[in-house]
């Protein structure tokens, strides 16, 4: 069984996946009222991913015997001010997910719980993809600019989304 720290780390992580998940429904719901439904897809999907994420630390929580604890949910930001700044809010966000998951690896390696170190691995793969793609949707968008049709091209592109979870390894 992991230590009283690291499962109360463990568990903030999964409460806050599920936070992040809230994020991007905010984001998408903020599209869907601009009428760029592939951009609320986007982050439609972005919040499935973040259930997704939360689940398998529950799962890891209960395999290690641990007791999973749910926290209330805070208000999330429901307004920004162009795609843009919803991009690079997500990305900020990924930014405290990556520092979430790097603290929670230091505090598996000092207390030398392999198990959890090999977990948090994928999670650490996971976030260099998160903030890489971020960051690259940002640059499109800079680069669209006021271009329309370009924007509408985009939005379709981020419509084709889907979540698939990764094979079990």
């Amino acid at each position: 069984m992991v230590s009283q720290k690291l499962l109360e780390a463990l568990n903030e992580q999964l409460n806050f996946e599920y936070l992040s998940a809230h994020y991007y429904l905010g984001m998408a719901a903020y599209f869907s009222n601009e009428g760029l439904d592939g951009f609320a897809n986007f982050f439609m999907v972005q919040a499935e991913e973040e259930r997704f994420h939360a689940r398998k630390f529950y799962d890891y929580i209960n395999e290690m015997d641990g007791r999973v604890t749910i926290a209330s949910i805070d208000g999330v930001q429901n307004e920004f001010e162009s795609a843009v700044d919803v991009f690079k809010v997500a990305l900020h966000h990924e930014q405290i997910v990556t520092k979430r998951i790097y603290n929670l690896m230091d505090i598996a390696m000092e207390e030398r719980e392999h198990a959890t170190v090999s977990f948090l691995k994928w999670f650490i793969d996971e976030q260099v993809e998160e903030e890489s793609g971020m960051k690259d949707k940002i640059t499109k968008l800079e680069r669209i600019s006021d271009n329309s049709h370009a924007l509408y091209m985009m939005d379709a592109e981020l419509g084709a989304r889907t979540f698939t979870p990764p094979a079990a390894e």
